[in-house]
């Protein structure tokens, strides 16, 4: 096929799978993976090949860098115990495990080890596509693992492939290897970054920032390719330092642009890999002999569960190593629920299919290397029951862990729109000073603030009443006692207060002269009206009165100049630790609207 005809036929796919998903109650990459299936029937459709540097090279880097953008980096330095041993050492383990259930199944040894690099990693974009109904530590912790041990299984890779061709190896070059990756991967991530942070810091351009984020991540990766590291670990790091620097040498135009472009990016290459990994099943399925097929189940089904042994006991055996420091531990019913979560949650994808395909056929150079086809087989095989079986068990699983829910995110984010609006009024009456700002406007700025706190203050209460409502519902429920008045007196006063916060939005709980509280936007409009009818038809015009243009121009650098002081104390807070990177980056969204309602598009860029 054409590649128009193939362009069209995986948007055609992705869009049937967006609007079968929500019908279906089922995740969006499970249907795109059966509909991949149900096109690998059709013989033309099934020979649709995707070559394995595409995925490395093209889809790889852009859905790597994504994932980075929009990873916390304080839940990495706080779980960095836990993510270290997992992206190296489980990937080798893993890769071990699978190579020796290769060898009871009769595959080579070299030919095995190359099976096990390729199954070994958790793939990133299949935990960022279904993982997101985890707790939200877990995720995050399992999002970042899926990050980096993509560069171990790749440094696995090529060591067994130059066992597999009859290379020599040593111990002093298998560390070689392994520093040179890890170490010139992390460097070129670095190296890039600071040039991307030095230019987008020179520009103010829309198209020009959002162009250079684009190129980051293929720079990096191209970089160490080049010194011969881990590219994925060079995207990796490059990610994480713009998504941290970020704030200060983008502008708000260029974040919301970003933020509604690369979504729908990584949205369809996720869902043309989902659509291409089900007719590569097909494929293989087909290209193999009838009497292979029984033999290589059986091996994908075996090394399928030692995939999943091998990472349950590695996080039963590593407790000490891999439990995070500080802060009271959970029960050990809901530790032991959770390692059982974790486990499912780790599944296949693209990365692994990329290095399956990566295995060169026939006489190479150095030597012959046979297999191939079995490991094509055995990786596709797992990759399908990781997502169908995992991803399909992963809703249920998450209900039977009953992990406790964390309202740590919701108090952050409560907690950094107060201490961001606090620090706005405190410094109201200094930057109306500052930028020549009539009293009125002032006045109506700071009306307009004191409302904005009590809407999150009463957002608050009403969540820890919500809270306390629940746990009473819930006592009841265990003492088969139900109460029917039990939390209506609470309820009560709960609503009293959001009444009274709406109806007394002032801070001494006073309305401005002439307003109720009530109708405030009504009135102003209606007294505006009034104004600009006697502007058009008196000829008593008093022309020492404000212009409502002036008003107009000072009320928005007042608001500019908040909206800079809420955006410093909003990155203070995430310097100091005590917000999360995921809640800096909604509250500047939100921020980044508001100036540009207040600016204009036209004026942004």
């Amino acid at each position: 096929m054409q590649g128009l005809e193939v362009t069209v036929l995986l948007g055609a796919t992705i869009l049937v799978g967006a609007l079968l998903a929500p019908r279906l109650r089922i995740a969006l990459p499970l249907v795109l993976v059966v509909l991949g299936l149900a096109l690998g029937f059709v013989p033309a459709l099934r020979e649709i090949q995707l070559p394995p540097e595409t995925v490395l090279l093209l889809f790889l880097p852009v859905m790597l860098f994504w994932e980075s953008l929009t990873t916390s980096l304080r839940s990495i330095r706080r779980d960095f115990r836990y993510i270290l041993p997992m992206s190296t050492l489980l990937v080798v383990a893993s890769a071990f495990s699978v190579a020796a259930v290769g060898l009871l199944f009769g595959l080579p040894w070299e030919t095995a080890l190359i099976l096990g690099a390729a199954v070994a990693p958790p793939d990133a974009t299949a935990v960022a596509a279904l993982g997101r109904m985890l707790p939200r530590r877990m995720f995050m912790k399992l999002k970042a693992e899926s990050l980096t041990n993509d560069g171990t299984a790749l440094v696995l890779y090529a060591i067994a492939l130059s066992l597999a061709v009859g290379g020599r190896i040593s111990p002093l070059s298998v560390t070689w290897t392994v520093v040179v990756s890890y170490v010139g991967g992390i460097l070129a991530g670095v190296v890039v970054a600071a040039l991307g942070y030095l230019l987008l810091r020179a520009v103010a351009s829309t198209i020009v920032i959002n162009t250079t984020l684009l190129l980051i991540p293929f720079v990096a990766f191209l970089l160490a390719e080049v010194i011969g590291a881990s590219g994925v670990l060079a995207v990796v790091v490059a990610g994480v330092i713009i998504a941290y620097v970020s704030p200060r040498v983008t502008t708000a135009a260029s974040r919301r642009q970003a933020d509604a472009a690369w979504p729908f990016g990584v949205f369809l290459l996720n869902g043309a890999l989902f659509v291409l990994i089900g007719l590569e099943v097909q494929f293989v399925l087909h290209h193999t002999s009838i009497g292979a097929i029984g033999r290589l189940v059986l091996v994908t089904i075996a090394v399928w569960v030692v995939l999943l042994a091998v990472r349950y006991a590695f996080q039963l055996l590593g407790v000490p190593f891999l439990s995070p420091r500080g802060g009271p531990r959970p029960p050990r019913g809901v530790r032991a629920r959770s390692r059982v979560l974790s486990t499912f949650a780790g599944m296949r994808g693209a990365v692994s299919l990329a290095i399956a395909l990566s295995v060169p056929t026939g006489q190479i150079a150095g030597g012959a290397l046979d297999g191939r086809d079995e490991i094509v087989f055995v990786t596709a095989g797992v990759i399908l029951l990781s997502l169908l079986v995992q991803g399909m068990l992963l809703p249920a699983m998450v209900r039977w862990a009953r992990i406790p829910r964390d309202q740590g995110e919701a108090e952050e984010y409560e907690l950094a729109e107060r201490a961001i609006s606090g620090a706005a009024l405190a410094a109201l009456d200094d930057l109306a000073v500052e930028h020549g700002v009539s009293d009125d406007v002032r006045d109506r700025v700071r009306f307009e603030g004191y409302q904005m706190l009590e809407y999150a203050n009463a957002r608050t209460l009403a969540r820890e009443q919500a809270l306390v409502d629940a746990e009473v519902e819930a006592l009841d429920a265990i003492l088969d006692q139900p109460d029917p008045l039990a939390g209506q007196t609470d309820r009560r006063e709960s609503i009293g207060d959001l009444e009274s916060a709406r109806s007394d939005p002032s801070p001494d709980g006073d309305a401005p002269d002439g307003d109720d509280g009530q109708g405030a936007v009504g009135a102003r409009a209606s007294a505006e009206g009034a104004t600009l009818q006697m502007l058009a038809t008196s000829d008593d015009v008093d022309l020492l009165q404000r212009s409502p243009l002036v008003r107009h121009e000072e009320f928005t650098r007042l608001k500019l100049a908040l909206l800079d002081r809420k955006r410093e104390v909003l990155l203070g807070l995430r310097r100091s630790g005590t917000v999360d990177d995921l809640i800096v980056r909604r509250i500047s969204a939100r921020l980044d609207l508001e100036q540009l309602r207040l600016q204009g598009l036209e004026e942004v860029d």
